[in-house]
């Protein structure tokens, strides 16, 4: 009988022992976040950046802007080629179409119908 009740004596200590407790802090965790509306202005506070990273980020910025331009300028460059390509073999097929014309025009007068034959 004593091993019986020093087991159940055991078994509960260690049920007690580990069992889950709750904290009480909940609710004051909650209480503790604070939302600001404003930036950090202080060197040493969080989200706070240093001037030599505020100085590389608009250095790239600007040089992003500056490559945005350059493709642009690109962009405009090709475009202007293509149209002057497109207007140089509009001409060029215009002048063959007159070529041809010209050409069946005097190759019609030339052979009579009812004889088929050139006449000089």
């Amino acid at each position: 009988m004593k091993n019986l009740l020093s087991a159940v004596f055991m078994i509960s200590l260690v049920m007690v022992a580990c069992s889950k407790k709750e904290t009480p802090g909940f609710a004051a965790d909650q209480e503790m976040k604070i939302h600001y509306d404003t930036a950090a202005v202080d060197s040493f506070s969080a989200g706070a950046t240093s001037v030599d990273i505020v100085r590389q980020i608009r250095m790239s910025s600007q040089k992003y802007q500056d490559s945005i331009k350059q493709a642009e300028k690109l962009q405009k460059e090709e475009q202007k080629l293509k149209e002057e390509l497109e207007k140089e073999n509009k001409k060029k097929l215009e002048e063959e179409k007159k070529k041809t014309e010209t050409d069946k025009k005097k190759a019609t007068p030339e052979t009579s119908p009812a004889t088929g034959t050139k006449t000089n």
